[in-house]
């Protein structure tokens, strides 16, 4: 089996780029399994039910997301209703949604789970914590795990994925919209990256017009951000996974600027 997770789609642009790289790769790698970072999708920020559904229509199986979920009201009243749209577990039990997903593909069961990282990020609960309660209830419950970790410190993506090496079947980082070149199996067999990248466009700044960007680091004064129009890159891995033993065999970058 082989899967295909997706970085972090921004804005217009990457949901042009999503639209025309998707079909192609899924063609070409023999993709059978989809899973798209969507926190960003909706003008750099959340995704709306409209963007959701588009995003559904092309072939995605499963939309995680990060700190930025709820920055859309209209999430907050279909998330509720939409298992495939993940808000990070480890959240505020009160935000609606759910933090991961159980799905039945080809006569195996996959589950993703969807975890925001505590470094330099607003306050949200412990991520071992709360993992290590998912793994408990739902002990037997899929055949796959794969985590895609909203973090912003490299360190800390890699110290997770080492703490669960050979239990967690794919792991990626995103949130820093900047792919990574460290992908590997782990000691004990878990296909790693730190960062997937993004889906967004290339001449930005981690998607925004960079003259927004610098003038902010220059000054230090307020800057109205806005989604870069440029056109965008694609970024993503390929989990290569053997159907008998259900542990990864491969990860491959994929990155289109």
């Amino acid at each position: 089996m082989k899967i295909l997770m997706v970085g972090d789609v921004y804005a217009a642009p990457g949901r042009a780029a999503l639209k025309e790289y998707l079909p192609n790769i899924v063609s070409k790698e023999n993709i059978d399994f989809v899973v798209v970072n969507g926190e960003n999708v909706t003008h750099g920020a959340s995704i709306t039910q409209k963007h959701y559904q588009e995003i559904k229509n092309i072939g995605v199986d499963v939309i995680t997301s990060g700190n930025h979920i709820f920055d859309k009201d209209d999430v907050v009243h279909y998330i509720k209703n939409t298992p495939d749209l993940l808000r990070p577990l480890n959240m505020n039990i009160f935000n609606p949604g759910n933090g991961f997903v159980i799905k039945n593909f080809q006569k195996k069961k996959i589950a993703v789970v969807n975890l925001l990282g505590t470094a330099f990020m607003d306050p949200v609960n412990n991520p071992y914590e709360v993992f290590d309660q998912f793994l408990k209830e739902n002990e037997n419950q899929y055949d796959i795990l794969l985590v895609d970790f909203h973090a912003e410190a490299t360190a800390e993506k890699l110290a997770f994925a080492w703490n669960y090496d050979g239990i967690i079947t794919g792991f990626v980082g995103t949130h820093t919209h900047v792919q990574t070149a460290d992908e590997r199996i782990l000691p004990k067999g878990t296909a790693y990256i730190t960062d997937i990248g993004m889906t967004g466009p290339r001449d930005s700044i981690i998607g925004v017009n960079p003259d927004e960007v610098v003038f902010k680091q220059k000054t230090g004064r307020p800057s109205r951000f806005q989604p870069s129009k440029n056109k965008a890159g694609f970024g993503a891995v390929v989990i290569e996974i053997d159907d008998k033993t259900n542990k990864a065999i491969d990860i491959k970058r994929i990155l289109i600027n």
